[in-house]
C-alpha cells in the first residue's frame, strides 16, 4: 500500500512537472514593421512681380492648403525684385515667376527662352483711368492731357493706337514719368489719368467712394486683349524637369479654383501671408476677380494661340519688336491638369 501511494504521488509530481514545462507564456506581440520615410520635398521657387495682391492669391492658397506638399513640393514665394522674375527664371535662379504677355514676347523676340505656362486672367483688366469730374469718357478725349506712366514704350503705343481708332491723336498726350507712385497720390493733381488694372486701383477707388472713369484696353482693340499676369519657366525646366512643372502647376492650378469658387477664403489665406495688405480691398478685390480669373476659358489658365499671334503681331506692327515670334512656343498649355 506505502509503495502504491509513493508510486501514485510521483506520478502526480511528474504529470505536474510536464504540465509546467508544457504550458506557454502569452505570445509577444508582432512589432509593427516600419513605416518608411517618405522622401523629401523638392525645393521650388516662383518669384511674384509685383508686391503680392490678389492676382498672386492662388499661390499662396496651394501652399497654405497643401496642394503643393501633396506634389511633393515646397514651395518658396519669393517677393518680386531686380533683377525681375523672367531674368531670373531664365538665367535659372528660379523655378517659375510671375509675367505678363507683353514681357513674354519681348523675351521671345529676343531669343530669351521663357515660356507662358497659364493665363492668371482670361482677358486683360487693365485700363486708362481718371477722375470722373474730368470728364474724360473716351479716348479721344485724351488729348492734350497729363500721362503718368513707367516710361515703356509700349506705353506710347497702346495710347496712340487706342485714340487713333477714336479718331483722337496721340502724339497731343504729355507724358510723366511717375515710377511706382500711388495711383491716388497723383491722379488728379501730377496727371490727368494713368493706366490701371481695374481688379485693384479700380476696386480700390470704388470703396474709397471715388468716382473714376475707366477705358477699358479691350474694348477698344481686341489685340490688346492680352494675358496680363502670367505664370512662366523657362525651356530647360520644361525639357529636363517636365514632372516638376506638371506637379506644380497641377497644385497652382488647385489654388486658384479654390480662390475662384471660394473668394473670401482665398482672401483670408492671402492676408494671413501678407497681413500688410488692407484686409476690405484684399476681400472686395478677391471677389471681384472671382469671376474674371477663369472668365469665359474651360479651365483657369488657359490660352489661345490666336491672342498670342494678335498681340504679337500688333506689337511688331508698331516696332515694338525687332522680329515675329512663333506663338507655339511662346505658351502651352500641356501643364495644365486635364478636363
Amino acid at each position: 500500500m506505502k509503495k502504491l501511494f509513493t508510486a501514485y504521488t510521483l506520478l502526480i509530481f511528474v504529470l505536474m512537472a510536464l504540465t509546467g514545462c508544457t504550458s506557454t507564456a502569452p505570445p509577444k506581440k508582432e512589432e509593427p514593421a516600419p513605416v518608411p520615410a517618405p522622401p523629401p520635398l523638392t525645393k521650388v521657387t516662383v518669384m511674384l512681380d509685383w508686391t503680392p495682391n490678389t492676382n498672386h492669391t492662388g499661390l499662396y492658397v496651394a501652399k497654405e492648403k497643401g496642394f503643393y506638399k501633396e506634389q511633393g513640393l515646397d514651395v518658396e514665394i519669393l517677393q518680386s525684385g531686380e533683377p525681375g522674375p523672367a531674368q531670373l527664371v531664365a538665367a535659372g535662379k528660379v523655378d517659375f515667376g510671375v509675367s505678363y504677355q507683353e514681357e513674354v514676347t519681348n523675351a521671345r523676340a529676343a531669343d530669351i527662352p521663357i515660356v507662358s505656362l497659364a493665363a492668371v486672367i482670361q482677358h486683360n483688366t487693365s485700363g486708362f483711368a481718371s477722375l470722373k469730374e474730368a470728364n474724360l469718357t473716351r479716348p479721344k478725349d485724351l488729348e492734350g492731357k497729363r500721362y503718368g506712366g513707367w516710361g515703356s514704350p509700349a506705353e506710347h503705343a497702346v495710347i496712340e493706337a487706342v485714340m487713333a481708332k477714336d479718331g483722337g491723336n496721340g502724339k497731343k498726350v504729355k507724358f510723366i514719368d511717375i515710377g511706382s507712385a500711388d495711383f491716388f497720390s497723383v491722379i488728379g493733381k501730377k496727371v490727368d489719368f494713368t493706366w490701371i488694372y481695374y481688379g485693384w486701383d479700380g476696386i480700390q477707388a470704388e470703396l474709397r467712394k471715388i468716382p473714376l472713369n475707366v477705358i477699358m484696353l479691350k474694348d477698344f482693340d481686341k489685340a490688346l486683349d492680352y494675358y496680363t499676369p502670367v505664370i512662366i519657366t523657362s525651356e530647360k525646366n520644361i525639357k529636363e524637369r517636365a514632372d516638376l512643372v506638371k506637379k506644380f502647376m497641377h497644385a497652382t492650378s488647385k489654388g486658384y479654383e479654390l480662390a475662384i469658387a471660394q473668394p473670401e477664403e482665398g482672401a483670408k489665406i492671402l492676408l494671413k501671408h501678407a497681413p500688410e495688405l488692407n484686409a476690405e480691398l484684399v476681400m472686395a478685390s478677391q471677389k471681384w476677380l472671382s469671376t474674371q480669373l477663369q472668365a469665359d476659358a474651360p479651365q483657369w489658365g488657359r490660352q489661345k494661340k490666336e491672342v498670342w499671334e494678335g498681340y504679337a503681331q500688333w506689337m511688331f506692327e508698331r516696332k515694338l519688336l525687332d522680329k515675329m515670334i512663333e506663338a507655339d512656343k511662346a505658351f502651352t498649355n500641356e501643364f495644365l491638369p486635364p478636363k
